[in-house]
Order: C-alpha cells, then sequence, then structure tokens
C-alpha cells in the first residue's frame, strides 16, 4: 500500500509493542519496532518515508520528548502519540505541540490502523512533492527553459545561445502562446546584461495617447497632470534589455521615434529637449507577418529592415509534435508543486489525444491542460476522447512516445529502481538501459535516495 515506507513504532511494554506490530503490518504496513525512544533516534531523518507512532509514557526520554524532537529535525514528519485513557490534557498538549494526532487507550486496532494510514498518505503526498521540487531543480542551463529534444527547438537553442551574448537587437517571430517573452527573458539572462532589467512592454495592450510616455517618460509639466518627471520604459532599461511584444501594434508615429532610438541610442522625454544616451538592447517580438504589414505601409519599412537583422523562428507546438509528452511531463511536475499535489500518470489513450490534438494556443494552452490534469479537472477545448493519430508522427514516432511514457511512469511508480521496473515491464536489463539511453531518460531524476540502495 505504501511501498518503500515505514511505521517506527515505539513502545516500551513487549507483549503490547509485538501485538500492534503484528497488527499493522498485517494491515500492509512496514514496521520498525523500538523498546525506547533512544532506540528510534538513528532511523529518524530529515528525508524520512515513514511517520513515527510513539507511546507518551516511556523510560527516559518520553513520547513528548521524542516529538520535540523529530520537530527539530522536520517539522512536517507525522507523529501519532499513543496516550493513556482520561489523559485529555496531554492530548491536548501534544497536538499543540505538533502531534500528527494522538490514540487514547484503550483502543481498537482499526483506530490505530485508520489514523496510521491517514498520517502514511500525508507523508507520501509530502514526499512525492519534494521529489517533483527535486527534479525540477536538476534542470540546469538553457534546456530547462526551452524544453524539446526537436530538431526545430535544438536549432532555436543553438541560435539563441550565439545570439545571447552579442549586442544585436533581435525580432522574435511566432503564434500566440509559443514562447515570445520566455525567449525574450533567455536573451537577456544569458547576456552580460542579465544583472541589469529586463522590461517588458505590451504595444498592443496601451492606449496611444499614453504609449509615448509610458516609453520615452516625460517632464514635469509636458502636459495636465504631469505634476513630476517620470522615467520611461526604454530609459528604465539602460543597460539592460527592453523587450517589445506585439510591436505590430505600434502606431505609425512612434515607430519613427523607435527607429531613431535604435540607430542613435538616444531619446528625449516628451516635454525635453535634452537628448539622453541609453543603453538598451531591443528585443521585439511579433505574431503577424510585419513584411507583408510593411508592404502594405502598416509598419515602418525602414523600422522592419532595422530589426529584420537577427530573426529568431519559433514553431509552432503541432510543429514540433515529438515535443509534447516531454513538455506535458514538465508542466505537470510544475503544477504538482505548485498545488502540492501528486502527479497523476497519464493514460495512453491521453497521450495520443495530446498528440492528435493542432495545439492552437501552442505551449501555453499545452501548460493549461496540464494544470487541468493536476487539478482532476475536464481538459478543456481538447477532449480525452480524441484518440485520432497525429498526422506529421509516423507509427514508430507514436509507439516510441508511448514506450517512453510507460518507461517514465514505471519509474516514478518504483522510485527509479532498475531491477523493480524490469519486473513490472517484463523486459530484460540490457532492454531497459537501452530505451533509457534512447529517450534521453535520467534515472537519477527518479532515484529516491535509501541506505544500502538496489543494485543496478
Amino acid at each position: 500500500m505504501f511501498d518503500g515506507f515505514q511505521i517506527i513504532y515505539v513502545e516500551d511494554d513487549a507483549s503490547v509493542r509485538n501485538s500492534l506490530t503484528q497488527t499493522l503490518e498485517l494491515a500492509g504496513f512496514t514496521v520498525q519496532a523500538c523498546a525506547t525512544a533512544e532506540a528510534a533516534l538513528p532511523y529518524l531523518t530529515p528525508d524520512l518515508r515513514g511517520i513515527v507512532v510513539s507511546d507518551v509514557q516511556l523510560p527516559k526520554m518520553s513520547g513528548l520528548d521524542l516529538l520535540q524532537r523529530v520537530r527539530q529535525l522536520d517539522p512536517e514528519l507525522p507523529v501519532i502519540l499513543v496516550t493513556a485513557h482520561g489523559d485529555v490534557d496531554m492530548a491536548v498538549h501534544a497536538m499543540r505541540a505538533g502531534a500528527y494526532d494522538f490514540v487514547e487507550k484503550p483502543f481498537s486496532p482499526e483506530r490505530l490502523v485508520d489514523v496510521a494510514t491517514r498520517a502514511l498518505e500525508k507523508r507520501a503526498l509530502r514526499m512525492t512533492v519534494q521529489d517533483l521540487q527535486r527534479r525540477l531543480q536538476q534542470r540546469a542551463g538553457i534546456d530547462s527553459v526551452l524544453i524539446g529534444k526537436s530538431s526545430a527547438m535544438t536549432q532555436l537553442r543553438a541560435q539563441l545561445q550565439n545570439l545571447a551574448d552579442t549586442s544585436a537587437d533581435v525580432m522574435v517571430l511566432g503564434e500566440i502562446g509559443t514562447g515570445k517573452e520566455l525567449v525574450a527573458r533567455c536573451l537577456h539572462d544569458y547576456s552580460k546584461r542579465q544583472k541589469h532589467r529586463f522590461v517588458a512592454v505590451n504595444c498592443g495592450g496601451m492606449l496611444e495617447t499614453l504609449l509615448e510616455s509610458e516609453l520615452f517618460g516625460h517632464e514635469a509639466g509636458a502636459f495636465t497632470n504631469a505634476q513630476k518627471r517620470r522615467i520611461g520604459k526604454i530609459e528604465h532599461a539602460d543597460q539592460g534589455t527592453l523587450f517589445l511584444d506585439e510591436i505590430e501594434s505600434m502606431p505609425i508615429s512612434f515607430q519613427v521615434r523607435l527607429l531613431r532610438v535604435l540607430q542613435e541610442r538616444t531619446l528625449e522625454r516628451v516635454g525635453g529637449n535634452a537628448t539622453i544616451p541609453v543603453d538598451v538592447r531591443v528585443v521585439a517580438a511579433c505574431k503577424a507577418d510585419l513584411l507583408a504589414l510593411s508592404q502594405q505601409q502598416k509598419f515602418r519599412s525602414d523600422l522592419y529592415y532595422r530589426l529584420n537583422v537577427a530573426v529568431l523562428q519559433l514553431p509552432a507546438l503541432r510543429e514540433r509534435r515529438e515535443d509534447i509528452p516531454e513538455l506535458f511531463d514538465y508542466f505537470v511536475l510544475q503544477a504538482a508543486a505548485q498545488h502540492n499535489r501528486p502527479a497523476p500518470a497519464l493514460m495512453p489513450a491521453q497521450l495520443r489525444a495530446l498528440m492528435a490534438h493542432d495545439w492552437p494556443g501552442n505551449v501555453r494552452e499545452l501548460r493549461n491542460v496540464a494544470n487541468r490534469f493536476v487539478l482532476g479537472l475536464a481538459p478543456g477545448e481538447m477532449q480525452w476522447s480524441s484518440v485520432a493519430q497525429a498526422p506529421s508522427l509516423t507509427l514508430a514516432q507514436q509507439m516510441d512516445c508511448v514506450e517512453k511514457l510507460l518507461i517514465e511512469q514505471a519509474l516514478k511508480q518504483h522510485a527509479g529502481r532498475p531491477l523493480k521496473v524490469i519486473e513490472a515491464l517484463g523486459i530484460g536489463k540490457k532492454t531497459l538501459y537501452d530505451k533509457v539511453h534512447k529517450y534521453g531518460i535520467r534515472l537519477d531524476d527518479y532515484r529516491v535516495a535509501t541506505e544500502g540502495g538496489e543494485p543496478e
């Protein structure tokens, strides 16, 4: 029921200890019985996969003293105390001291089993969340931000790393939800400007009457209610990065002023005459065809060609379906850690539905579906019942996705223990390791530290 978890049971009365140990073991628990609190101490660790059940009245160190030691070690480790009949005051004191629950003598075995089950469920959930957080933290570098092993993502990461530490302004193109701001932040975070500000401006979400002051700032008295000087976004991003999202929405009149900033690296505040130098890198994002807009005279061609030097094209999710399983798994881990819930297993039919969906909202939509999946809600516009095969993937590619999913689920279930996974999947040791290597699976992401460990 709780594979890999145990109950540290402390009771000085040998007959009671033996009887209740047997009761707990018959209920499916692994029990480490101790005659004294001192004997239990070596088993108590901050990452103990288990709980503590202790009698209050013990020789030398009492159950309450043991509770205090456990609280110092790990405040979230559940401790159940067994109290004498009528000792309500002590039970109340124990709960205030941080005990998970108490069992009053005499009690039925079912009562102890019920309380222990609930405590273990709480501990298992906590350890699951910790494991999720650990797996998330183990991701490092740009691979932890721009996820995916498709050729499109491999190329994008290479291009980004090549551009990040240059002074070149960058144009980021992509559909809604493809992660344009994420890429802009990567350009900033992996550049020499990373210690300075990253300033984001949505050109499409701002009134034209406010945009000029927002971008360029203003002097006191420049207009009604301009009572004091205000630094604009461009100046605020000095020595850092200015991200202009939906630049296609920027009014033509402001495009002229932006072009001047890009060419001369200077600006003038509204109502001011002083020329202010700015050292800023501009990353512009667009979801429309800027060339077509420029040909239609809806976007200045000179600004288009000024920006169209270093261009990053973000692929739509439907163009890199092979990345969907890894992305979804990552978002599930994030959501589970955020909501303090276990990461549910994805069934093969659900994976096929993910692979078949067109994802008009791209990665953003996939993240939302993952959040709903963790919360136990319907997937929204995408239906799990949609089991049509993704047209851009071959049968072999679809089988690889399902196979990878089943291996990862088995690794999660058995805490990364290869022998257990081999037994569960009915495959050979070499086969498992060949497939782990093929799919880029890290066994360490699923392993749980234990004494001794399992031979591989």
